[in-house]
């Protein structure tokens, strides 16, 4: 969503406004990409309303493919969306495009569309209702009105003369979430999935492991309610000429066709009455809490795909499933799909930020060039897309896992997550900060540290990527360790990768009843580079480990069920057992680098502070009886480096 309004910005900047004035008259005349009509006599591009069984109009732009033929059916692919599902084209941008100072396709981050529609699909923009131009409220998001609205859309496109009857749903971030949860109404027409970059668990992306997202929290509000009133400015956060150049570029969302004036349209803003998120997260603490709504009681487990495994593993239907290493922890939600579905999966691990833009290897020298390309993004799920939508007989989908390993940038396929090959190997905490193999032998050692609600992980983390689908770039960490409790190994000897989910075990105490472990796995050069490559995240109070079979799905490390009758402060003074997985990656680190843990109590830009006030003050035990140490999936059956 935002990439879209930063392109424009930038394309204002390539002609003067009083010569874009100037030329309105003539530009107005020319027809834009999706203004054609095709060879079957019908537009390119349409936008109309769809009457949902209780009456509410749902917004839908159809995009067929350019050259059409009369009489010609191709399959249809649906994306659903709360973040408008196309903007208006105003005077000025429709100015630089006849004038060729922009791409259209471009500006408005339509480029995956436009593929679609030259591999002959028909692209179906849904907005969900209560947002864009559609009618109706937002009671919580992804709420039973909302998936049932998309099983009746798609109804609707499978039985259009330009469609062959077989609909898939894709879509990023949000929009995954919907494509995964469009198998809820287990429409026969549906036939595949592609959710990408999404949240399996929802509660993973507003409380990750029990501690509240609060950035997330806090700008998602914000930014959905200013496009939930159609108001571009605020979206942007932009006043005075900025805002009025904005306008003129894009006025807000795209009104049906029949809307002319968008009258219609500003009287279905004027009657929302949407819920406000960030109060409504502000009533959850623990997955049992529920939030209540006119439209009843919500738990996030009933709005999350795992929590709808039954009507999902119902509709049989196989799902392309992309994520990437470093954003945010969809990679562990996408592989505890794969561990607990039945649904076939194709599973694609990258190096990507949220949407696919970036190479976030850590140790990769361009970052601009994604691996995949774009172009090669699109063109694998296009393939998908072929071989289960072109007609009856679709190709059969064995499941999989294909990784991308950073530092290395070799590909692998694997059907078993971890895959073959990979064993822990366990590294100690030890005197002098060292992390070690070897056991500890003392009596009685520990380490003290007080916590600093100042240290942080930077303003282009794997956790802002997910709004903002910008870069993830870590500094640097050598100034921020200083703020922390490390253990640091002795220099590998031989390249080394690290392919699954660490497993830190800890033996703690503390002055105070509650708090935020953020613990960080980096590797440290020769010349003393820190580099960020995982974390794992748990509040102190969810420590109590249940059985996995009582989880609601197949962890990837310790189980923790967050649920409000399992919280158990710590006892001041007392030492606990704190176990947690870090997020799953794969990496390659090379001889002559180090591991380290380094170990924090908060993370200043992103997440809440527990406890809210006091300075707690750590203890952790690194002894004989009570050993602290770290469980790394390791696979070193490689050659030494040259």
């Amino acid at each position: 969503m935002r990439q879209w309004v930063k392109r424009v910005a930038a394309g204002v900047a390539s002609l003067g406004l009083a010569a874009s004035m100037f030329l309105t008259v003539v530009t107005l005349r020319t027809k834009l990409p999706g203004e054609e009509m095709t060879p079957a006599g019908i537009p390119q591009s349409s936008a109309l309303y769809l009457k949902m069984r209780d009456g509410i109009e749902i917004a839908v732009s159809i995009n067929l493919p350019q050259d059409l033929q009369k009489g010609e059916r191709v399959p249809v692919l649906m994306r659903t969306t709360r973040y408008w599902r196309e903007p208006q084209i105003g005077w000025l941008l429709r100015t630089l495009t006849a004038l060729r100072q922009v791409d259209l396709n471009d500006v408005l981050a339509k480029e995956q569309t436009e593929y679609f529609s030259q591999r002959q699909f028909a692209v179906l923009a849904v907005d969900a209702r209560g947002s864009g131009a559609s009618g109706g409220n937002r009671a919580m998001e992804y709420s039973p009105a909302e998936v049932t609205d998309m099983g009746e859309v798609a109804a609707w496109a499978a039985v259009q003369p330009w469609s062959n009857g077989r609909v898939g749903t894709f879509g990023t971030s949000y929009e995954g979430n919907t494509a995964e949860l469009a198998a809820v109404p287990n429409l026969p027409a549906i036939r595949a999935l592609m959710p990408l970059y999404d949240d399996f668990d929802v509660r993973d992306e507003i409380q990750p492991d029990g501690v509240t997202f609060r950035w997330l929290v806090q700008n998602w509000s914000t930014f959905v309610a200013a496009l939930d009133r159609d108001d571009l400015c605020a979206v942007e956060q932009v006043k005075g000429w900025r805002c009025w150049r904005d306008r003129q570029m894009t006025p807000g969302v795209r009104p049906v066709d029949a809307d002319l004036n968008a009258t219609h349209l500003a009287q279905l803003v004027s009657e929302r009455h949407n819920l406000n998120v960030a109060e409504a997260v502000a009533k959850i603490e623990f997955r049992d809490d529920t939030v209540s709504t006119n439209e009843g009681a919500f738990r996030t487990q009933g709005i999350s795909p795992y929590g709808l495994r039954t009507q999902i593993e119902g509709s049989k239907v196989p799902m392309m499933v992309w994520c990437g290493w470093l954003d945010e922890k969809t990679c562990e939600g996408t592989l505890i799909r794969y561990k607990t579905f039945s649904n076939p999966q194709v599973v694609i691990i990258a190096p990507l930020s949220h949407g696919g833009h970036f190479n976030v290897d850590p140790f990769g020298s361009n970052h601009t060039v994604p691996a995949p390309t774009r172009d090669e993004q699109f063109r694998m799920e296009a393939d998908f897309f072929d071989s289960q939508l072109r007609d009856d007989a679709p190709r059969i989908v064995e499941s999989s896992i294909q990784y991308y390993t950073m530092g290395e940038g070799k590909w692998r396929t694997t059907k078993a997550w971890p895959p073959a090959g990979v064993s822990p190997e366990r590294m100690y905490f030890g005197d002098h900060h060292a992390l070690s193999p070897a056991a500890p032998s003392e009596i009685s050692a520990t380490d003290s540290y007080t916590v600093d609600f100042t240290a942080s992980t930077g303003s282009q983390t794997r956790w802002q990527t997910g709004v903002t689908e910008g870069d993830v770039v870590y500094p640097d960490r050598a100034r921020e360790d200083q703020k922390l409790l490390v253990y640091t190994s002795s220099p590998l000897e031989a390249d080394v990768e690290i392919t699954g989910s660490p497993i830190l075990t800890l033996e703690i105490s503390s002055t105070a009843v509650d708090g935020a472990l953020h613990a960080y796995l980096e590797d440290v050069s020769a010349e003393g580079r820190v580099t960020y490559l995982d974390e794992g995240i748990l509040r102190l109070i969810d420590r109590r480990e249940v059985t996995p079979e009582s989880l609601p799905y197949k962890p990837l490390g310790p189980a923790h069920s967050f649920l409000r009758k399992d919280a158990e402060p710590l006892i001041p003074g007392r030492a606990a057992r704190i176990r947690l997985a870090l997020y799953p990656t794969s990496i390659l680190l090379r001889r002559g680098h180090r591991i380290r843990v380094a170990l924090a109590g908060a993370d200043a830009e992103l997440f809440q502070r527990y406890p809210a006030n006091g300075t707690p003050t750590w203890t952790i035990y690194r002894e004989e009886q009570q050993a602290s140490f770290i469980d790394l999936p390791m696979r070193r059956n490689r050659e030494a480096s040259p």
